[in-house]
């Protein structure tokens, strides 16, 4: 059957996109009642199978589409009665065909029989393995064939021979064949106008930036390297370029497949009676509505990618604004938004034979750039130079190097990410030697920054503050403009400063740095400590020095006071009644020694003069221990009043 093969059906659009992968538009005419022949790559069936559209933009319907199948060659070879695996000997694959007529041609005779076995006896260490045969002959008789000595084996039946070439075509087919035809096939009435589209696999665009600082400003211009590594020549396509990270995965849809179902046997061990089921009373769709619902699935479809098949007849019609332009060559791109992805499309056809690559200018435009220097800590001694652009385009800037050339000459090259419009990027490319930075970590300090009291606790904020010093020495003759990357230290925050910008990691500090001159740049971060303490378990002298505190209110520096005055209070009560007891058991020694001295001395006779002395000052020690002993008391008393009132006090304040 005559058929028109891919190159009737050329290429007329082509989109590449970041991530791997390429939309191709094909359409062509092709004659009445003849399918159309589309080849792809084996490695790109399915990616063809999960994104090809057809349309028949004559009218007709398109009644199928068909293509080579590719069933896994361990299904095809499961079907042979034999395997040939590896570096099989000829006995292992013998003894598979039991049962098998064979003829063999041996010196001087022809042998023939059936297959009972065959195996490879060891001959040691001195000898070779010998491969034997096992064979039934015509008469009856087993005999035992040594196949090195065979110079020929056939099979006689021809179904078996037939089964070894197809099993060896299979093996060299899915070895060595890499191409893959789909079929289309419409309405055999006229000649038709077919237009294919589909996704495959790849080379993705790159895209390299030139940045010219002049007396005029900044000019960037933007060139887009494509590869054509298709296979094919790309003549006068359309091409757009898209720039965006969308999802794409690769779905194994091109080789059929199978799955294992259980074995089921009827178990007839009983009758089983007739069963009903009751109907459903929801969830079914009426039976047109569920006819209807097919169609209009396929035509939601269809209207979701007529954005690849639009892209040949939807032109945009804004004018691309002319700009003094430093090159003669002209950007012959529009650029649009595309959801989240952004797109360069060329106004004019392009062409790349296949094996080839182009450098093609997407953009040539005045932005917003500036020169200065930025320095990290990382970098050593010397900041780099660096620019600072504004996307002013309008456009979204795909991620590339960039060459910046100044006006004596070349300056430097640099790496800049993916800027959408609006964004800002800082972007570094070369050493200036003539700018040196030294940094000096300076010692800190704590202060105490809040202080709460509530439910007898404490609460207490502390700033620990560390100051960083950036000493900038510039030798050359001309002022300069330094961005400092000061890196950003988890829970520190800076102290009375202002950065000029962000990032994740760093604050950035812009510092005019005056000709021949050195200037010295501290960056202030403190970190925040908040602790939590029982008042009970402090003393009055740390509580009025918590009272000093510059950031307290009156009312809280009050009662802070009235709290240490009555903790002094307690703790004077609590003084005197330690001392009383203290004196209290002095007194009751001495009592007790008194006694003793007299018991001791009424069983000496002339003693009674000594007793009545001790008698004396017995009584005497007797009326100090009551005395003291209503002291203690009546101080216990007070420290316990003075503790309640002290409670209460502390449950009370509160700032």
């Amino acid at each position: 059957m005559a058929t028109a093969l891919a190159g009737e059906l050329p290429v007329r659009e082509v989109v590449l996109y970041k991530h791997g992968v390429g939309f191709f538009g094909r359409s062509g005419e092709a004659p009445a009642g003849e399918p159309v022949r589309l080849d792809f790559q084996a490695s790109e069936m399915n990616d063809v199978l999960k994104s090809l559209v057809v349309t028949d933009r004559s009218g007709n319907p398109v009644l199928s589409i068909r293509y080579d199948s590719s069933e896994p060659l361990s299904k095809k070879l499961g079907l042979f009665p034999f395997r040939v695996d590896g570096q099989v000997s000829l006995a292992a694959f013998l003894d598979q065909l039991k049962g098998a007529r064979i003829e063999l041609r041996m010196a001087g005779e022809a042998v023939t029989g059936t297959i009972l076995s065959a195996r490879v006896v060891s001959g040691g260490r001195e000898r070779p393995d010998i491969e034997q045969l096992l064979m039934l002959n015509g008469s009856g008789e087993l005999r035992t064939v040594d196949l090195s000595a065979a110079s020929a084996i056939r099979f006689s039946d021809l179904k078996l021979q037939e089964q070894l070439r197809e099993y060896l075509g299979a093996m060299n087919q899915a070895r060595s064949r890499d191409k893959r035809s789909v079929w289309i096939e419409a309405a055999e009435s006229g000649r038709r106008e077919i237009a294919a589209s589909y996704l495959t696999p790849a080379a993705i665009w790159k895209s390299s930036y030139r940045l010219l600082f002049g007396d005029q400003g900044a000019m960037l211009e933007g060139w887009a390297i494509v590869d054509n590594t298709t296979g094919e020549d790309w003549t006068n396509v359309r091409l757009a370029l898209v720039s965006g990270r969308p999802i794409s995965f690769v779905s194994p849809l091109y080789e059929p497949r199978y799955r294992e179902r259980p074995v089921a046997e009827v178990f007839d061990a009983f009758q089983i009676g007739p069963i009903t089921h009751a109907g459903a009373v929801e969830g079914l769709k009426p039976l047109a509505e569920a006819a209807a619902a097919g169609p209009r699935d396929l035509r939601a479809r269809q209207a979701q990618i007529q954005f690849h098949q639009g892209f040949a007849k939807g032109k945009d019609e804004q004018a691309q604004r002319k700009e003094d332009a430093p090159s003669s060559v002209a950007p012959a791109a529009e650029a649009r938004e595309l959801g989240e992805l952004f797109e360069y499309r060329f106004a004019r056809p392009v062409t790349v034979k296949q094996g080839e690559s182009a450098m093609l200018p997407f953009l040539q435009q005045k932005v917003t750039a500036r020169k200065l220097l930025v320095y990290a800590e990382s970098m050593g001694l010397n900041p780099m130079y660096a620019a600072e652009i504004l996307n002013s385009t309008g456009k979204t800037l795909d991620g590339g190097p960039l060459t910046v050339f100044e006006p004596g000459g070349y300056g430097g090259e640099a790496l800049i990410e993916t800027l959408k419009a609006g964004d800002k990027r800082l972007v570094s490319y070369g050493v200036d030697l003539g700018t040196r930075v030294a940094t000096a970590f300076d010692s800190g300090k704590e202060l105490l920054r809040e202080l709460r009291f509530r439910r007898s606790v404490l609460t207490t904020k502390t700033a620990f503050q560390e100051t960083k010093t950036y000493t900038i020495r510039n030798v050359d003759a001309k002022p300069k403009t330094l961005i400092v990357e000061h890196p950003k230290r988890p829970q520190y925050e800076l102290v009375e400063m202002k950065p000029a910008a962000t990032t994740a990691g760093a604050w950035r500090f812009e510092v005019t740095v005056k000709p021949e001159s050195v200037e010295k740049f501290k960056v202030t971060e403190e970190r925040i400590v908040e602790q939590t303490v029982a008042v009970t378990n402090l003393t009055p002298d740390v509580l009025l020095s918590y009272a000093l505190n510059k950031s307290l209110t009156p009312a809280g520096r009050q009662q802070l006071e009235q709290i240490a005055a009555q903790k002094r209070r307690v703790a004077a009560l609590d003084k005197s009644m330690q001392d009383t007891e203290a004196e209290l058991r002095g007194l009751v020694e001495d009592e007790n020694r008194l006694r003793q001295n007299i018991y001791t001395l009424n069983n000496i006779t002339g003693q009674r003069e000594t007793v009545q002395k001790y008698a004396t000052e017995l009584t005497v020690v007797a009326g100090k221990l009551t005395g003291l002993r209503d002291q203690v008391s009546a101080l216990r008393k007070q420290k316990t009043a003075a503790e309640a009132e002290l409670a209460a006090m502390i449950e009370k304040f509160e700032f």
